[in-house]
Parts: C-alpha cells; sequence; structure tokens
C-alpha cells in the first residue's frame, strides 16, 4: 500500500500532530508500506527513509496555500490512501484533484481554530459551536464542504466526536481512535534524569505549544501563589515571547525556565524528571502530552476541558481544576506536594492507567482503516 501523510507541522516543530505523522510514517514503513508526506517547514525537514515534501512558511498566506496543494495532488497521484493530521481544506483539494481517497484525522474544530488566529473568537471550543457572523459562518461552510470528501474521518476523543457530529458528519463515517503512546524502553531513572536536567527542589513540567489554547500564562499566575516550586516549559508557539515577559513581570526569573522546542526523546526526559505534569489549557481535544507522561509515570495536574477527563482521572491518575481559575490551579498543585501519600498514589497509577492507548492496537487499527478505504 502506498500512503500519503499530510501534516501541518513536522519536527522540530512542537505539537501532537508534528510527533504522531513521524510515527505513523515510521509504523507504515515498518508494516512494508510506502510511505510520502507533505507539510510546511520554515526550512528543509531532516532527511528521512521517505519523501517529505515541504511548502515553505515563508510564502504569502495564498501561495503558501497553493503551493501545499500542489504538492499534495502531485504526491496523491501516486498513492492509494491519503491519511491527514492537517491542513484539513488543503488535503481534501489536493485528494480531490486526483481523485484520491482520504482519511482525515481531526485533533480540533479547524474552524475554530481559524477563528482564534484571525481574531475572530478567543472563548473555549464549546462555545464557539454558538457563536455566528459572516465570516464564521463561511469558514464552517468550508469546513463542513472540505469533510465530506474524507471516507473517514479519525478523532482522537469522544468529546471531539460530539461536536462533530453536530456539524451534520455521518456517526458510520466517524471512529474515535485515540493517539498512541509507548514510552522509551531505555528513558533511565528519574533522579538521574533530574540531575541531568537540573532539576534541584519541587518542580512542574509543561511540554506543548506556547499558544492562547494551552493558556501557560494561568500556570504562571498559580506559580506566584506558591513557594519553593519551580516549573519547567519546552516547546515554542506563537506566544513564547509573551509568556517570557510576562514571566519576567510576576518575578519568576529562575522559577519558570523556558527550554525552548526539545527533541521528543528530551521532552521524555523532562516529563519523567518532573514532579508532576501541568496543563492548564482553556480547550483541548487529547492531549498526548498527558498519556505520555502517565506513560513514564508521571502524575498530571491539568484543567478538565474536553479529551483530558477521557485520560485524566481526578484522584486516581492525576488531579483536575477548572480551566482560566489560577486559584484553582495553586490549590490542587498545594494540595499534590502536602501530600506524600497522594503523590505516591496517583504515581502508582499513572502507567496502567494509560495502557489501553498502546501502538500496537492503536496503529493495527489505523493500518485497517486505511486498507480499507484504499480498496474501496
Amino acid at each position: 500500500m502506498k500512503v500519503l501523510i499530510v501534516s501541518g507541522i513536522w519536527p522540530p516543530d512542537v505539537g501532537g500532530p508534528a510527533s504522531h505523522a513521524p510515527e505513523v510514517a515510521e509504523m507504515l514503513l515498518a508494516r512494508g508500506h510506502e510511505v510520502e508526506v507533505v507539510t510546511t517547514a520554515d526550512r528543509a525537514p531532516a532527511p528521512e527513509a521517505y519523501p517529505v515534501h515541504w511548502a515553505s512558511r515563508s510564502l504569502p498566506r495564498g501561495v503558501r496555500h497553493a503551493r501545499a496543494v500542489q504538492l499534495i495532488a502531485t504526491a496523491a497521484r501516486r498513492a492509494d490512501v491519503v491519511y491527514s493530521t492537517g491542513m484539513v481544506g488543503r488535503s481534501a483539494l489536493g485528494s480531490a484533484l486526483v481523485r484520491a481517497p482520504i482519511v482525515q484525522k481531526l485533533t480540533s474544530d479547524p474552524t475554530y481554530e481559524r477563528s482564534i488566529r484571525y481574531g475572530l473568537y478567543g472563548g473555549d471550543l464549546d462555545s464557539f459551536q454558538r457563536v455566528g457572523g459572516v465570516r464564521v459562518r463561511v469558514l464552517r461552510s468550508a469546513r463542513n464542504l472540505a469533510l465530506r470528501r474524507a471516507s473517514r474521518i479519525l478523532i482522537p476523543s469522544e468529546s471531539l466526536r460530539g461536536l462533530a457530529a453536530a456539524w451534520g458528519i455521518r456517526s458510520e463515517r466517524i471512529e474515535v481512535l485515540p493517539n498512541p503512546v509507548e514510552a522509551p524502553a531505555t528513558l533511565g531513572e528519574r533522579e538521574e534524569l533530574r540531575r541531568r536536567h537540573g532539576f534541584e527542589g519541587p518542580t512542574l513540567v509543561f511540554a506543548g505549544r506556547l499558544s492562547v489554547q494551552k493558556a501557560v500564562d494561568v500556570a504562571l499566575d498559580a506559580l506566584t501563589r506558591l513557594e519553593g516550586l519551580d516549573l519547567v516549559l519546552a516547546g515554542d508557539g506563537p506566544d513564547a515571547d509573551q509568556l517570557r515577559a510576562l514571566a519576567g513581570e510576576l518575578g519568576l526569573d529562575g522559577r519558570a525556565r523556558f527550554l525552548g522546542p526539545q527533541p521528543r526523546s528530551t521532552v521524555f526526559e523532562l516529563l519523567r524528571a518532573g514532579d508532576a505534569v501541568v496543563l492548564p489549557s482553556k480547550w483541548e481535544n487529547f492531549p498526548h502530552v498527558l498519556v505520555e507522561a502517565l506513560a513514564v509515570g508521571t502524575p498530571v495536574i491539568a484543567t478538565a476541558a474536553g479529551g483530558v477527563t477521557e485520560i485524566v482521572r481526578d484522584g486516581e491518575n492525576g488531579l483536575l481544576v477548572p480551566p482560566e481559575d489560577p486559584e484553582a490551579l495553586a490549590a490542587a498543585i498545594r494540595r499534590y506536594f502536602d501530600d506524600a501519600a497522594l503523590r505516591e498514589r496517583l504515581r502508582a497509577a499513572a502507567p496502567a492507567s494509560v495502557a489501553r492507548f498502546s501502538p500496537e492496537r492503536i496503529y493495527g487499527r489505523l493500518e485497517e482503516l486505511l486498507r480499507e478505504t484504499a480498496q474501496a
């Protein structure tokens, strides 16, 4: 089977699709399939065992989009099936031009993401579903048109499935398929990793995009309400400079360490080394980093947003708090560090709580779906 993978981001970018798409490529190669990739990038991606075609982000938006469509159509002509993890509209158009079947993975509402990016809306994902306006309606129509092109739509969480069903997508075309996670076999001992990364006292870890969705400002605010605690942040994004400046304004120099984007192997080390992983997001679909943290035995303190509640069970493998509430987040962190028995109980339960996300089961089903679509 020849598979074209489309992803809006690719290593060294930070984010779920930048981890998921290369993993899928490696899985398909290992199972004897041929792979090509189309993505966007700031510079030429590192060489892989398969072709990675890219549209430069330095191009003007319309030109960049047209270039991506051209690359997708050209590669899709050689493929049996397209697996798109992003660039929904461009994937639909590029595959349609050559009549290639497509399986679309959704990690959020594309209309919502674009409305945030264009400054049309600033609230949460659920509330956005009730927002009107001409531009939003146009974006929704474009989303629905693109999704009608997909033979199957894969969604990582039940919460997003509910939203997608409300858009008019027939239930038989949707399948909930979470992202798989497998902790590195040679990760090393936690104390060794703490020394390697300079963790000297109680330390929280955040890993992900520094964007409005992740609400890192809430975590920084919560940190000002706590003493003797550090926060290490791995990742980059559009709000990186603003958040570094905010940390300085809040007097958190030395307590909030911004590491910038890190290789995935290093992110796993940081997750393992931390006392807990924090995710203060305003909205989420299925945050990969939480499954990764739990897989390496580190409890999480997160907001009860979207698919988070399908991963984290409050008081069992982590703690949950309401979104956009720094005092509630600080209280949960304080409770966690004040109760040694709670910490140990959550840590002990963490790995088993995500065993259902094993790559063998999930990637086996993905391969099956791609084959079915290619042969339809």
